[in-house]
């Protein structure tokens, strides 16, 4: 597997692509992440898109509206651009619903292109296996190639599942195979998605290009952490650890407060909307923190704008990440960029987020005790050394060397696909058969 590094069009020699279409089906990257299906992912759409269109490169964003008030096209910056496609009733569809709409939606996306004049696109990236099953479709149709991103699998999950989680459906793994035989390239946020990909779905390692989520350093930096807290209405001298994201069973939110509760002076904040199976009790870590006699020491918050949640990071005292999969995690390192060391499950992509006893620590369990003694040891720790660790940590990630990857990677799924195009013609001259996949046949 490479490493992608240089940005295409540079010394690369790599083509660079005008105008890139971007599939994000269940969740629009305008959303509030926090909450429902919005996290990580709409994250890195909406912020690799905007250095994309600094670069010179158009970006349109193909979503699925879910409200009527949803505009049908959203100008998000100069060279972003987000389509809202009708596909199925706006409101209560759950993600497991809309396979049955991936027909509508690809109708809409077909409709789109047609407007323009032919190779009005030059590339196609598809994030997560609906947006995949999309994209396999109009990038044949439209002759370019595709380019996915998985951000995460169904057999990783279903590996790790919580207490009480649910798994995911075969039709999902199904899918995601189909999508991974089918891309011309893949991109994964770490070295161990690669990995995952090889192993689980045989993809080939040639095919793969790596590239780290990045972190907006502008605007999560170091403050005034007394400031934050008389912003929230959080006690100044109290020793406090923080959890930000959906509140369902694989971020394990719940984890933190069974931890919390065996160490009595530890404040918890915990700010996220209910997503996935947490929907279905939303108030479950509510009436968790009272079982456990903690609930006078846990603050829930909603989810948090960009920047409240600056506040939140610089606030705490750590931040934990007990997660029971991520592809990488971008808490860890937005936290870490405020100044605040992280405590995260030594999990997928967690262990290249966090640097494991400089930045902040790593446990490899999901036992409360392991966290509880994880979370006391740090606390114990010298602060300022943990924090300016976490920023310098933090500082070798940036959405600019994220595009930079994926600048490489369309480049070569360009170049690739132009010269697959070149032996087709010339297979065709010659009379023999041509697979994209395999090349000239006899």
């Amino acid at each position: 597997m490479r490493l992608a590094t240089d940005p295409a069009g540079s010394s690369s020699g790599l083509p660079q692509p005008r105008r890139v279409a971007v599939l994000s089906v269940h969740t629009s990257p305008l959303a509030q992440p926090g909450t429902g299906d919005a996290g990580g992912m709409n994250v890195y759409v909406l912020q690799t898109s905007l250095e994309l269109a600094r670069r010179g490169v158009e970006v349109e964003i193909f979503t699925r509206a879910t409200s009527s008030a949803d505009q049908p096209i959203v100008s998000v910056a100069p060279g972003v651009v987000v389509r809202n496609v009708v596909a199925g009733p706006f409101e209560g569809l759950d993600k497991n619903d809309l396979p049955t709409q991936l027909c509508a939606f690809t109708a809409g996306v077909l409709r789109a292109e047609a407007t323009h004049e032919p190779g009005y696109y030059d590339i196609l990236h598809s994030h997560y296996w609906l947006s995949g099953q999309v994209g396999w479709l109009a990038a044949d149709r439209w002759a370019v190639p595709l380019v996915h991103t998985a951000h995460t699998l169904a057999a990783v999950k279903n590996a790790s599942l919580a207490a009480g989680d649910t798994p995911e459906p075969p039709m999902r793994a199904i899918g995601e195979q189909q999508v991974v035989d089918e891309a011309d390239r893949l991109i994964v946020n770490t070295e161990y998605e690669a990995q995952q990909l090889v192993s689980l779905h045989h993809a080939d390692p040639g095919r793969i290009d790596v590239g780290h989520p990045g972190v907006d350093l502008a605007t999560f930096t170091p403050g005034d952490r007394a400031a934050a807290r008389a912003a929230l209405g959080l006690d100044p001298a109290a020793r406090i650890v923080a959890f930000v994201g959906r509140i369902q069973p694989l971020k394990a939110p719940d984890v933190l407060l069974r931890a919390a509760a065996l160490l009595p002076d530890v404040h918890v904040v915990i700010a996220g909307g209910p997503s996935g199976s947490g929907m279905a009790t939303p108030d479950n870590l509510v009436h968790l923190a009272g079982e456990l006699g903690i609930a006078e020491r846990v603050t829930f918050l909603p989810p948090q704008s960009r920047d409240h949640l600056v506040r939140v990071y610089r606030a705490a005292d750590i931040v934990a990440v007990p997660s029971h999969n991520e592809s990488f995690g971008l808490v860890a390192v937005e936290a870490q960029a405020c100044g605040t060391p992280v405590v995260a499950a030594a999990v997928g992509g967690l262990p290249v987020a966090v640097r494991d006893g400089v930045s902040g620590a790593l446990v490899h369990s999901h036992e409360p005790d392991a966290w509880a003694t994880t979370l006391g040891e740090v606390f114990a720790a010298d602060p300022s050394t943990f924090g300016r660790a976490a920023v310098d940590h933090a500082a070798t990630f940036s959405w600019a060397h994220t595009v930079d990857a994926l600048l490489t990677g369309y480049g070569r799924a360009i170049a690739d696909h132009r010269a697959d195009n070149t032996l087709q013609v010339a297979a065709r001259r010659s009379g023999r058969r041509f697979s994209m996949r395999r090349g000239v046949r006899a």
